[in-house]
């Protein structure tokens, strides 16, 4: 992924973060979509008809495509106000993909960094299916909470030190961002349960 879109990755989860913690209203949040999944259409496309067959930069380009939907996705979803069933399904094939994908990075092309963002997209991807197809309205916080930080460790942050040329993809640094991944999701889910903990028990279970 080019450094220029991984940033935009960044702010996009970003605002769905906040979306799916109530801070933004989903027809508000839909048009940053729409303009991102736009973007993540349009690079790699150029990319690929630029690429003169190269297997390697296709492959490269390819992983955009999936981002590009889910966005899309996501942006009419919400400004229609659509089930999100189709959505949660397609995120499942995205979450199996991202872990072929990160897979590939790690052991084909030697770039553990790279891998490691895949890795958490995939747990990112998991969990929009287990909140939209199977309907565990339960993991909402935990996935507004996740999106929210993740952004930033896999994403905004990363981008940003690549820009400048002062971030290599490393086995130190990729240990860095696992770590701070799973600190995130371990987070994330306290704060679901923080969040479960504090909402009025129903009428009828009150005594």
């Amino acid at each position: 992924m080019s450094n220029v879109g991984l940033l935009y990755v960044g702010a996009v989860l970003f605002i769905n973060g906040l979306m799916l913690l109530g801070r933004i209203p989903g027809k508000s949040a839909a048009l940053m979509n729409l303009f991102v999944g736009t973007m993540q259409m349009v690079f790699p496309t150029i990319i690929i008809a630029q690429s003169n067959e190269d297997p390697s930069v296709i492959f490269g380009a390819s992983g955009l495509y999936l981002f590009a939907f889910t966005y899309l996705y996501v942006g009419i979803d919400a400004l229609y106000s659509l089930p999100g069933d189709g959505l949660g399904w397609f995120s499942l094939f995205v979450a199996v993909v991202a872990v072929v994908y990160g897979l590939v990075l790690a052991l084909h092309f030697n770039d553990p960094v790279s891998a490691v963002m895949w890795f958490l997209w995939a747990v990112l991807w998991f969990l929009f299916f287990l909140m939209l197809a199977l309907h565990m309205d339960s993991l909402t916080i935990t996935t507004g909470w996740f999106t929210l930080t993740v952004a930033h460790i896999s994403a905004t942050i990363p981008a940003i030190l690549l820009l400048t040329g002062a971030f290599e993809s490393t086995v130190p640094n990729a240990l860095i961002m696992a770590a701070a991944g799973l600190v995130a999701l371990i987070f994330a889910f306290a704060m679901g349960r923080r969040a479960a903990s504090t909402q009025p028990e129903p009428v009828s279970q009150q005594v």
